[in-house]
């Protein structure tokens, strides 16, 4: 099996894809603001929606997109941690859960759940997922249940780093 990045290239490397979403991300709402306040977009009667409805998803994108440049200021900013065996997983925590099904790597980040990294090897979980919550405070041999769609699983903390 071959190693996993470090803990710092794992936090760089969710910055350049939470950059590259944003970046996407103000070229969609770029696009938007223009269909909105284009000279064809403007209601031909009074059931022409079409400029409203351009200008709800341009605000609904220009709100996505605060709380994106947020989430990213937070990865760019929080700490890299050593943990062991004993240490209550916190952000930065790199751990490696088990179930039935086998086992999966995860990184605790504060913003970019659902991100993988290190080719996928790595999943992103943040505190606020069930997961992440899960994992909070406990340390490695501790069983965690989370209840993924509507349905109870166990998982024990095989390793962390």
């Amino acid at each position: 099996m071959t190693q996993l990045p470090s803990k710092l290239e794992l936090r760089s490397e969710l910055e350049r894809r939470l950059n590259a979403d944003l970046e996407a991300l103000e070229r969609a709402q770029r696009g938007a603001i223009e269909g909105a306040t284009h000279e064809e977009a403007k209601p031909e009667n009074d059931k022409d929606t079409r400029a409203l409805e351009a200008s709800y998803l341009a605000r609904g994108q220009a709100m996505r997109i605060e709380e994106l440049r947020r989430g990213l200021a937070e990865v760019a900013a929080f700490g890299l941690r050593d943990f062991d065996e004993q240490t209550p997983l916190a952000l930065s925590a790199v751990v490696t859960v088990e179930d039935d099904e086998g086992e999966v790597t995860l990184f605790i980040a504060p913003h970019g759940g659902g991100v993988k990294l290190a080719g996928g090897r790595v999943g992103v979980v943040t505190p606020r997922s069930p997961l992440g919550l899960a994992l909070l405070g406990k340390r490695a041999g501790d069983d965690i249940e989370v209840v993924v769609e509507g349905k109870k699983r166990e998982r024990t903390i095989a390793k962390v780093a």
